[in-house]
């Protein structure tokens, strides 16, 4: 059975609510972040030598990383659920979004995260940078949703799941005020029974 290293309010929520989309057994093993530093503790480093979660280990294989885990986990699913066939568009279309979501979208939402919790006076270098690149990025993901009702087209699928964690932390970051069909699309994407039951974990 799978094993997964949760740590509290990070990216392994991917990887409980796409083992609760698949309904596949798996046992969980939480770590708390610490209250004052909000890091991980040195519990995830016993475990992987990044001590970064999620951390998911089956028999010989350690993996980390949420887009390596939930590929592994896809490949132990018989029915190949959630990853549209290979060679398909919406296959090329669920890589491009799958890798998009830490790609190109994480580093300037997170940045931006960052900023926010800083104080600061005035202008900062990096503040135009990471401008430029929210808007570009939300401006192709808004085209998109207006187009289909998910990220690889007419299916949910685990690219969607990569691109709402990110979501979530853009729209806690008051980064899609004015997004209508990002916003629309999270709201729905939140009333998952599966995603509402990660949630729910931390």
């Amino acid at each position: 059975m799978l094993t997964v290293h949760h740590l509290n309010q990070s990216r392994s929520k991917r990887v409980l609510w796409l083992l609760e989309e698949l309904d596949m057994p798996y046992t969980r093993i939480d770590h708390q972040r610490d209250a004052e530093t909000h890091l991980a503790p040195e519990s995830l480093k016993k475990v992987h030598p990044l001590g970064k979660a999620p951390v998911m280990v089956d028999g010989d294989i350690t993996l980390c990383e949420s887009s390596a885990v939930m590929e592994y986990i896809i490949d132990q699913d018989e029915l190949k659920r959630l990853k549209p066939a290979q060679g398909s568009a919406a296959y090329y279309q669920y890589l491009e979004w799958s890798h998009f979501a830490e790609g190109s979208l994480g580093l300037p939402v997170i940045t931006k995260l960052f900023m926010n919790m800083e104080g600061r006076d005035g202008r900062q270098p990096m503040d135009g940078y990471i401008a430029k690149e929210i808007a570009v990025d939300f401006s192709y993901i808004e085209s998109t949703l207006s187009q289909r009702a998910y990220f690889a087209g007419d299916d949910f699928t685990a690219a969607d799941i990569m691109m709402t964690v990110i979501l979530e932390i853009a729209a806690n970051g008051g980064l899609l005020e004015g997004r209508e069909n990002t916003r629309a699309y999270l709201a729905k994407i939140q009333q998952r029974p599966a995603y509402q039951k990660a949630a729910s974990l931390g």
